[in-house]
């Protein structure tokens, strides 16, 4: 157990998931029931910057599981082509939590949108133009409130 004069915790790569602060968050995520609960909790433990660095990572995540260039994605996304290729190394040699919520994100469009058509979040925008995400569009209509 740490101290107070033991300085700040630490977390490494093989012991993270043990640590009872890092269980803690997991298992308040796990207590968000809607969208909406997420984007508030996310909102109150995160800093704009923060949210804005992993909705960018996310969406560079689709973006490779579609087989898009680094190039393109970095061109697209406005993200650097080393926080692709992070991103990338993570979809490929890390826990697996970018697939398994890429594969449920991919089965969710399939289920729901019906024949040629796609809903808003899952088009891909214009060339030049920024990929809203879900959790950015939550972000902008909190700050206008």
């Amino acid at each position: 157990m740490y101290s107070v004069g033991m300085g700040k915790r630490r977390f490494t790569e093989d012991s993270f998931k043990r640590e009872p602060w890092f269980k803690a968050l997991c298992g308040a995520f796990t207590q968000c029931e809607t969208e909406e609960e997420m984007a508030n909790f996310l909102r109150d433990i995160g800093t704009l910057s923060e949210l804005q660095a992993w909705s960018e990572r996310f969406e560079v995540a689709k973006l490779l599981a579609l087989g898009v260039t680094y190039r393109e994605i970095a061109t697209r996304t406005g993200a650097s082509t080393t926080t692709v290729t992070r991103v990338a190394k993570f979809l490929e040699n890390g826990e697996g939590g970018y697939r398994k919520v890429l594969n449920a994100h991919r089965h969710h469009r399939l289920v729901s949108s019906s024949g040629a058509k796609h809903h808003a979040e899952t088009a891909t925008p214009p060339r030049g133009e920024r990929p809203a995400s879900v959790l950015q569009k939550a972000l902008e209509k909190a700050k206008n409130q």
